[in-house]
C-alpha cells in the first residue's frame, strides 16, 4: 500500500476547510488595511469571517501566523518583482523594474505600512528578508558575479534585503512620501554605492 505524500494529501483536503482558511486570510487582511496589527485579535477575525473563534484556532495557532498566512501571496509578489530588479548588481541606469517595484508596494501602501512598522509583525519582515535575500543570492550566483574579497554571498545577500525593507520601511512611514519613482531613484542609489 502507498503511504501518502505531501502532494496527495495537499489534494485532498476538504474543500470546506480551504474556504474556511480563504475566509479568514480574507478578513485579516482587511483588518490589517483597517489598524494597526498589534491591535487585531483572533475574536476580531473570527468576527469579520463570521465563524467561531474555536475555528480559527483550528486553523492557526496564533494572530501572527494567520497574519503571515494571508500576507504570503503579496509577500511572494513583492519578491517576484525584486527577482526582476538588478538588486545585487545594480547597472549604470535605473532599471525600470526597480519603479515598477515601488510602484506595487504604492498600490498596497496601507498594508504594507502597518505590516513594516512598529505595530506590524517581526514574523512578516522575517519571511520578506528571507525571500528577498534569496533572490539577491540567486543574482550573486551568476558566474564571475563576486569578486574573491567580497564577503560571502548569504551575508551580502541579507545586507541589501535588510536594507532593502528598511528603506521601504522608512519611505512608507513618512509624514512627506516620495513619489514611487523618486524613493525607486533613492534605493537605486543606496544599492549601488552597496554592491
Amino acid at each position: 500500500m502507498l503511504e501518502p505524500t505531501a502532494e496527495t494529501s495537499e489534494s485532498r483536503v476538504d474543500p470546506r476547510v480551504l474556504r474556511t482558511r480563504a475566509l479568514l486570510r480574507t478578513a485579516a487582511l482587511e483588518l490589517a488595511s483597517e489598524r494597526d496589527a498589534d491591535t487585531i485579535t483572533m475574536a476580531d477575525i473570527a468576527e469579520r469571517a463570521t465563524v467561531n473563534r474555536a475555528t480559527v484556532y483550528q486553523h492557526y495557532k496564533d494572530r501572527d501566523e494567520l497574519l503571515l498566512a494571508a500576507m504570503e501571496s503579496e509577500i511572494t509578489a513583492l519578491a517576484r518583482a525584486a527577482a526582476r530588479c538588478p538588486l545585487a548588481h545594480p547597472p549604470d541606469r535605473m532599471p525600470t523594474e526597480l519603479v515598477e517595484l515601488f510602484r506595487h508596494v504604492e498600490s498596497n501602501a496601507t498594508l504594507y505600512r502597518r505590516m513594516l512598522g512598529p505595530t506590524g509583525t517581526a514574523r512578516f519582515v522575517n519571511r520578506l528578508r528571507d525571500l528577498l535575500a534569496d533572490e539577491v543570492t540567486a543574482q550573486l550566483g551568476t558566474p564571475g558575479a563576486r569578486p574573491s574579497e567580497a564577503p560571502p554571498d548569504d551575508l551580502r545577500a541579507h545586507y541589501l534585503a535588510g536594507a532593502f525593507i528598511g528603506l521601504i520601511t522608512q519611505w512608507l512611514t513618512r509624514p512627506d512620501r516620495l513619489s514611487a519613482e523618486a524613493a525607486a531613484a533613492a534605493a537605486w542609489e543606496g544599492l549601488r554605492r552597496a554592491s
